[in-house]
């Protein structure tokens, strides 16, 4: 048997995606800028697609940004509003458990003469919004800080963080390619300045995702050239994956879906805790998690020799097995996880097409590779 359980790394296309997507291979290949009768259907499937889009986070259809990815709307994100800014000066503030794709652009940005505050989390992974508010100067321009974790699950309090910042005349930014599709990511009601899309984290392709920028919000386009949507972001639209995203987020609000992939979770850890007690520890937020992540840990072992003798089942092991040592996630740590404790870690992600019949074979896989 095949299991796969890294849904947060990649989902698989969903069917009617690829259907959505199928006639733009070959039949509707005009340019969307093009006012005649090739340009106009193409214009019209991607005008629809970011209805889509908006229609499921809450927002105006021109307030959606399509980009390459998740990664290139962080850096749009924060670079735009850096640059918006046009003062070379300005206080960041992030946290310490954000995806390289808001770090690095962070330490980028302090080359250029930014200051950044990195936030720490407690020990289920969450940022105290009090802290946010300590963190606020005169100079800070900017607050950026995910939605849900990308390896424990943790939802951050975002809708409170959103006040303080709104209290202080600060956008907020959130990452929100984890949760897209899994809880609700309605930007109005997170009070969310910016808001980062990943479309393959939510069954539509990779190399497609959106920045959700709130009217009024002051960014500079990170790609510059021609007056590609609306000006703020150049390059010809990519049709297909456009209507790939469109579709994946027509498809993503069935309450009962996610109802399901929960019960499935839950019942997964209490099985192991059943076979494996004390040894297995949880990482990350008991309640306030996604609701398909399960991040654990097989306290005594080591997390990537485990993967390695579990017979075709695709998980994440949250530390990496160099000669002679092994390093631990930057997440975990920041949790104050102790290094033993997260160097056994791994992250079972659960999506659609998840069954119990495949959890069982994981857990036999398990209960095999650990020896207990």
């Amino acid at each position: 048997m095949r299991v796969y359980l890294d849904y947060n790394a990649s989902t698989p296309l969903a069917p009617e995606v690829a259907a959505a997507m199928r006639p733009f291979l070959q039949e509707h290949y005009g340019n969307p800028s093009s006012d005649h009768w090739a340009g106009t259907p193409a214009k019209q499937a991607v005008e629809r697609a970011r209805r889509q889009v908006a229609d499921l986070l809450g927002c105006g259809y021109e307030e959606v940004i399509f980009t390459s990815g998740g990664s290139e709307a962080n850096n749009h994100a924060l670079k735009g509003s850096w640059f918006a800014r046009g003062q070379p000066d300005g206080h960041i503030i992030t946290s310490r458990v954000e995806h390289p794709a808001v770090l690095e652009p962070c330490r980028f940005l302090e080359r250029l003469g930014a200051s950044v505050t990195r936030l720490p989390v407690d020990g289920t992974g969450r940022v105290d919004p009090d802290d946010v508010r300590r963190a606020i100067g005169p100079r800070t321009f900017l607050i950026s800080v995910m939605h849900a974790n990308n390896e424990v699950g943790t939802l951050q309090p975002i809708a409170q963080i959103a006040r303080i910042a709104a209290e202080h005349g600060v956008p907020l930014h959130t990452d929100a390619a984890q949760s897209v599709g899994k809880v609700d990511a309605n930007i109005a009601r997170l009070g969310a300045s910016l808001m980062s899309v990943a479309g393959h984290k939510l069954y539509a392709p990779k190399g497609i995702g959106a920045l959700i920028a709130r009217a009024g919000t002051p960014l500079e386009p990170l790609i510059h050239g021609a007056g590609h949507e609306a000006g703020r972001r150049a390059g010809t639209e990519n049709v297909i994956l456009a209507v790939g995203l469109g579709e994946a987020c027509r498809l993503a609000d069935d309450p009962q879906a996610t109802a399901r992939i929960l019960t499935l979770r839950d019942r997964f850890f209490a099985q192991l805790q059943e076979a494996f007690g004390h040894r297995v520890r949880l990482n990350g937020h008991p309640t306030e998690r996604l609701p398909n992540t399960l991040n654990v840990s097989f306290v005594g072992k080591l997390g990537p020799r485990l993967i390695e003798q579990l017979d075709q089942v695709a998980v994440s092991a949250g530390a990496a097995c160099h000669t002679g040592s092994t390093e631990i996630s930057a997440v975990l740590a920041a949790m104050g996880i102790p290094a033993e404790v997260a160097a056994g870690s791994i992250r079972f992600s659960l999506g659609r097409q998840t069954t119990q019949a495949e959890l069982d074979y994981t857990l036999a896989q398990l209960k095999r590779a650990t020896g207990w």
